[in-house]
C-alpha cells in the first residue's frame, strides 16, 4: 500500500495518542472529519491498522519473566497440531515458523523463573514438541516497535 503525508502524519498521531477520537484527529491534522475516517477505513481494510486494542504489559499482569523458545517439533504431522498445542498455552504470546536448527521460535512469559520451567515442561509434551532451547530476556532496551516503519514505507526507502 501506498502512503502518502497524511497517512504517515494519521498514523504518528495515532501512534502517540492511541486513544484520540476521529474529531480531534481531524482538528490537529488541519483536515475535515469525513477525511480522517474514510483514511482510518483504508487502512483498516488494506490491513496497515491491524487492530485497536490495547496493548496489555506482560510484566504489569504478573508475569515479568520473558524468554525466547527456539522449539523442535515432530515432523510428518505438520505445523497445525503444533499451533493447536501452543495456542492452548496462555503464556505463549507468539510464535514464528523459522528457518535454521529449529522449526519455531517463539516468546514466552511466566511469573517467575520456576514457573518458566513449568511453562516448557507443558511446551515440550513430546507428542507435538521434542526439545527446546531457551533464552530468558534480561531487560528489553527496543521494545516491540512499528511506528518508524511509516516514513520509510512512505519514501519507498529500505
Amino acid at each position: 500500500m501506498t502512503l502518502d503525508r497524511l497517512d504517515v502524519a494519521l498514523l504518528e498521531l495515532l501512534h502517540d495518542e492511541p486513544r484520540i477520537g476521529v474529531l480531534e484527529a481531524s482538528r490537529r491534522l488541519g483536515v475535515a472529519r469525513g477525511t480522517v475516517q474514510s483514511r482510518l477505513d483504508r487502512l483498516e481494510r488494506s490491513g496497515v491498522i491491524a487492530g485497536r486494542s490495547p496493548t496489555l504489559d506482560p510484566s504489569a499482569l504478573g508475569f515479568p519473566v520473558t524468554a525466547f523458545a527456539t522449539l523442535e517439533i515432530v515432523q510428518g504431522q505438520g505445523h497445525g497440531a503444533v499451533i493447536e498445542h501452543l495456542s492452548a498455552i496462555p503464556e505463549v504470546l507468539e510464535a514464528h515458523t523459522t528457518t535454521g536448527s529449529g522449526d519455531l521460535l517463539i516468546r514466552v512469559v511466566a511469573r517467575t523463573h520456576a514457573d518458566l520451567q513449568r511453562v516448557i515442561n507443558e511446551i515440550v509434551d513430546g507428542r507435538h514438541v521434542l526439545r527446546s532451547s531457551t533464552a530468558i530476556a534480561l531487560e528489553t532496551p527496543i521494545p516491540l516497535r512499528h511506528v518508524q516503519l511509516v516514513p520509510v514505507a512512505r519514501d519507498g526507502a529500505g
